[in-house]
C-alpha cells in the first residue's frame, strides 16, 4: 500500500500529458480531463489518507530509484509521508479540484484556454513532488516546476506589457529562493557526506551531534532555508511581488497566490524544522521576520484601492502569523492556520470580481462613515507618515531596485565591451589557455591551483552578467550564457573526481539546448529581420511553433528538471568543497543569472505587445 505515494505523482503527470496532446478548440475534452485528473488524485487522497490513519500513521520513508549514481555522490528520488504531507495533500487536491471547476466557465472562449488548463495541471504536478519530497534534491525538482509555471501563468495575457513585465520580474524573487535552496543543499551534502533525507532529521541524536560539531555550516544551511522560505512566501524583504502576480487570471491567482504555492515557504520551513529547532538565534530570527511582515502587510492591505491587492497583502500578513507559529514550534497550530488561511484567501480571490460592483452600490444607497481606528489615537505625524509609508508599500519594489536590481544592470553596462568580436578574440582563446592549465595541473604551484576554480567561475559569472544586461544582441547574450556553462565546468574540474563523463553528461544539455536555442534565434531572424531586446517584440503571435521549441530549449539550458543541465549542476555542488565558499557562491549566482538572462530573452523576443503595428496592442497600464 505504501507504495501508492508514487499514484500522486503518476496520475498529475498522465493528465498533464494527456492534456497536451488534446486539440485547443475542444473545450469540454480539456476541461474533462483536468477535472478528471484532480478527481481521481482525491479519490487516491481520501482512500490514501484513511489506510494511513488506520494503521497508526506511522511516517513513511520510500527510496524509488536512482536517476544518477557516481563516486561520493546519489541522485535519487525518495518520497515521504507524514501528516505534514497529508494537511498539504488534502488542500492542494480540495483546492485545484475547486479551481480547475470554476476554470472551465470563467475560461470559456478564451484564447489561452488549453494553455491555462496545461499550467494549472503542470503545477499541480510540481506541487505534488514538492510535498512528498523525501529529500532537497527531490523537493527541488517540484520547486523549479512551480516557479515556471508561476512565470507562465503571470504572463497567460501575453500581448500586455504588464503582466509580461511582473511575471519576469516575480520569477526574479523565486532565483533569488532558488540560490538559498542551492546552497543548502550543497552544505547538507557536506554535512552529513550524503544526500540527507527528511526522515533522517527526525533522529535528534543523530542531528545534534553534526551540529555540535560544525555549528556554522548549521547556522549558513539554516539561513538559507530561511531565504528560500521568505522569497516563496512573499515574507519581508520580498513582499512586493506578491500583488504583482496578481496580473494572472484570477482562478490563477486563487490557486497560486491565495493558497498553494504562497504557502510553500511555509511547506519548507515545517519539513526541515528538526534541524534548525536548537538553533534558537534562527527561531528568533523567522519569527522576528514573520512579525515584521505581518505588521507591514497589514498596514499596507488598509490603503489598497484594489481589491486584489487587499486580499493579496492579507494573505502575506497571515503567513508572518503562521512564521510565527513555526518559530514557536506550534506545528499543528500553524497546519490548521495554514489550511484556513488556503481556503479563505481562494473564497476571497474567486468572488473578489463581484465584490467590486457589491461595495460600490453598498457605498451608493446605504454608506457609512468611517469609524475610528486604532491610527487615529497615534500623534497625527505619525499617523500620516505610517499612511504615505502604506501607501508607497514601504519602498519594498525600490529598495530591491536600488540595492540589487540596479547595481547587476550598472554592472551589466560597463562590460560593452564583450562582443562578438571580443568573445572569439579573448574569451574562447583564455578559456583554451584554462584547459591547458588543467591538463598540466600537477605541474602547477598549489596554491595556483586552488584559487583558479574561482577565477574561473568568476569570469563565467561576468559573463552571465553581460546576458543579462544585454539589450541589443539576442544571440550575443545566448551565447554568454552558453559560455558561462563552459567556464564553470573548466572551474570544477580542478577539483577532485569531477571526470570527463561528468562533464560530458553536463555539457551535453548545455551543447543540445544551446544549439535548439541558437536555430531559434536564426529561423526567426530569417522571417522577422532585426531582433533586439529593447523592448517587447510579442512574436509568439505569429511563430508559437519557435516560441515553444525556444521555450523548452531554455529550459533546457537553465538545468531544469531532470535535464542533463540540472543533474551536471547537481554533480558540480557535490564536488565543491565546504571551505570553496566563493567557489560556490559564484557558481550559485551563475545559475541564478542563467535562469534570469534566459527567461529575459524569452520574454523579450516572443512576449508582450507585437513590434508589428497592425497587431492589436493593449495599452501599457491596462
Amino acid at each position: 500500500m505504501e507504495k501508492m505515494i508514487v499514484l500522486f505523482i503518476i496520475i498529475p503527470l498522465v493528465g498533464f500529458m494527456i492534456s497536451l496532446v488534446v486539440p485547443s478548440r475542444k473545450e469540454n475534452v480539456i476541461s474533462f480531463v483536468s477535472v478528471s485528473t484532480i478527481s481521481l488524485q482525491l479519490i487516491a487522497a481520501i482512500g490514501f489518507s484513511f489506510f494511513w490513519l488506520w494503521n497508526h500513521h506511522h511516517l513513511i520513508d520510500l527510496k524509488e530509484f536512482s536517476v544518477y549514481k557516481a563516486t561520493d555522490y546519489d541522485f535519487y528520488i525518495q518520497f515521504y509521508f507524514d501528516r505534514i504531507t497529508l494537511v498539504f495533500l488534502l488542500i492542494g487536491v480540495l483546492l485545484t479540484l475547486l479551481i480547475t471547476v470554476y476554470s472551465r466557465y470563467y475560461m470559456h472562449r478564451e484564447s489561452g484556454y488549453k494553455r491555462f488548463f496545461n499550467v494549472i495541471l503542470f503545477f499541480y504536478l510540481g506541487y505534488n513532488i514538492v510535498v512528498f519530497a523525501g529529500n532537497l534534491e527531490t523537493l527541488f525538482i517540484g520547486w523549479e516546476i512551480l516557479g515556471i509555471s508561476s512565470f507562465l501563468l503571470i504572463a497567460f495575457y501575453r500581448d500586455r506589457y504588464l503582466p509580461v513585465k511582473n511575471a519576469v520580474k516575480v520569477f526574479s524573487i523565486y532565483r533569488i529562493g532558488d540560490v538559498g535552496l542551492i546552497l543548502a543543499m550543497w552544505l547538507s551534502h557536506h554535512l552529513w557526506l550524503t544526500n540527507i533525507s527528511f526522515s533522517r532529521l527526525n533522529d535528534y541524536s543523530l542531528v545534534h551531534e553534526q551540529l555540535s560539531h560544525h555549528t556554522l555550516i548549521g547556522v549558513v544551511i539554516s539561513l538559507c532555508v530561511l531565504v528560500s522560505a521568505t522569497a516563496k512566501s512573499a515574507q519581508l524583504p520580498f513582499s512586493s511581488w506578491l500583488p504583482r502576480a496578481m496580473e494572472g487570471p484570477t482562478p490563477s491567482s486563487a490557486i497560486f497566490y491565495g493558497s498553494l504555492s504562497v504557502h510553500m515557504g511555509v511547506f519548507i520551513l515545517m519539513r526541515t524544522f528538526h534541524f534548525w529547532e536548537h538553533q534558537l538565534s534562527i527561531r528568533f530570527l523567522i519569527g522576528f521576520v514573520g512579525a515584521a511582515t505581518s505588521v507591514v502587510a497589514t498596514l499596507t492591505a488598509r490603503v489598497q484601492s484594489s481589491v486584489k491587492s487587499q486580499i493579496a497583502y492579507a494573505s502575506i500578513a497571515q503567513i508572518g502569523l503562521i512564521f510565527i507559529e513555526v518559530a514557536a514550534g506550534w506545528e499543528v497550530f500553524a497546519l490548521i492556520h495554514v489550511a484556513g488561511n488556503a481556503f479563505l484567501r481562494t473564497y476571497q480571490l474567486l468572488v473578489s470580481p463581484s465584490v467590486v460592483s457589491y461595495k460600490i452600490r453598498e457605498q451608493f444607497y446605504n454608506f457609512v462613515p468611517r469609524s475610528k481606528t486604532i491610527e487615529d489615537s497615534f500623534p497625527k505625524r505619525i499617523e500620516n507618515t505610517l499612511y504615505l509609508m502604506s501607501l508607497k508599500e514601504w519602498s519594498l519594489d525600490s529598495l530591491m531596485y536600488q540595492f540589487l536590481w540596479n547595481p547587476l544592470k550598472r554592472f551589466g553596462n560597463k562590460l560593452n565591451f564583450l562582443h562578438f568580436k571580443t568573445v572569439f578574440l579573448i574569451v574562447i582563446p583564455v578559456y583554451v589557455v584554462g584547459i591547458v592549465l588543467l591538463a598540466n595541473r600537477s605541474a602547477l604551484d598549489p596554491l595556483l591551483v586552488n584559487y583558479l576554480p574561482g577565477i574561473f567561475a568568476l569570469i563565467g559569472l561576468v559573463l552571465v552578467m553581460k546576458a543579462f544586461t544585454e539589450r541589443t544582441s539576442v544571440r550575443l547574450s545566448w551565447l554568454l550564457v552558453i559560455l558561462n556553462h563552459f567556464w564553470i565546468a573548466l572551474a570544477i574540474s580542478f577539483n577532485e573526481h569531477f571526470d570527463v563523463v561528468h562533464i560530458l553528461l553536463y555539457l551535453s544539455g548545455v551543447v543540445l539546448s544551446g544549439t535548439i536555442g541558437f536555430l531559434g534565434i536564426y529561423r526567426l531572424k530569417n522571417q522577422e529581420g532585426k531582433l533586439d531586446m529593447n523592448r517587447f517584440q510579442g512574436h509568439v503571435y505569429e511563430h508559437p511553433k519557435i516560441a515553444l521549441v525556444f521555450l523548452l530549449a531554455c529550459l533546457g539550458l537553465a538545468g531544469f528538471p531532470i535535464t542533463p543541465t540540472f543533474l551536471g549542476e547537481d554533480l558540480i555542488f557535490s564536488h565543491i568543497h565546504e571551505n570553496q565558499f566563493f567557489l560556490a557562491l559564484f557558481v550559485a549566482l551563475s545559475f541564478i543569472m542563467d535562469g534570469l538572462a534566459l527567461i529575459r530573452i524569452y520574454a523579450r523576443v516572443f512576449l508582450g505587445p507585437h513590434s508589428k503595428t497592425y497587431h492589436q496592442v493593449a495599452k501599457r497600464s491596462s
